[in-house]
């Protein structure tokens, strides 16, 4: 053998053995039996946009006849959309009940838990106006405040807007009568309770998230 045969089959040798330890080193370190997974993708909950404090729960399956929860695609539970219900009810109640004889810490009781911080200090505000205290007296006006719900305008993340009507019972002057009008009642989250947020004739319009 002549020494460049020699060398070539050194060479190859050489090279089978390289091969070799590649592959056994692809073997030991390459991908585990596990299938594949997708990329990590960020929570829902990391982002930083605003929405309902108890997030529908959604729905993943087919929907079937006589099965559809529709509390799963709203913000609200059935049991909020009760307590907000009955809290828009209540306040326009209260609102059109009051006595010229009274004064009006007796009026701003009737609303208490009802309203946020905010409109009930606008309402305590107009009830102590001394204008609409001395018509009262002049007039020695008394009103009974009844409401009836109506239907629901707007569903936000954060708020409701009923579509309320006030009824009142109103003596005047010794004379008696009957009067309503339809509103525009915003109940939104205020903490851990739902309270009146704003209000306002019906034919107004309102816009009503609070956040």
């Amino acid at each position: 053998m002549n020494p460049s045969d020699r060398q070539r089959k050194l060479l190859f040798g050489g090279l089978v053995v390289a091969l070799t330890g590649v592959g056994v080193y692809l073997t030991v370190a390459g991908p585990s039996d596990e299938p594949d997974r997708p990329p990590t993708r960020p929570s829902a909950t990391s982002t930083s946009s605003a929405g309902p404090a108890s997030p529908p729960p959604g729905i993943s399956g087919p929907v079937a006849d006589g099965q559809f929860d529709i509390y799963r695609l709203l913000p609200f539970s059935q049991q909020e959309f009760t307590t907000a219900a009955s809290v828009a009810q209540r306040f326009m109640a209260a609102y059109g009940t009051y006595r010229y004889d009274e004064e009006p810490a007796a009026f701003m009781g009737r609303l208490s838990g009802l309203v946020n911080d905010q409109l009930r200090a606008e309402l305590e505000r107009d009830a102590s106006a001394p204008g609409l205290r001395d018509e009262r007296r002049q007039q020695q006006t008394v009103a009974q405040g009844s409401a009836s719900l109506d239907r629901l305008r707007t569903i936000e993340d954060n708020s409701i807007i009923f579509l309320v009507t006030g009824r009142q019972q109103v003596t005047k002057g010794g004379r008696s009568s009957q009067d309503s009008k339809q509103y525009a009642v915003t109940v939104a989250r205020d903490g851990g309770a739902l309270k009146v947020y704003a209000f306002e004739p019906a034919d107004a319009g309102q816009a009503g998230d609070t956040g």
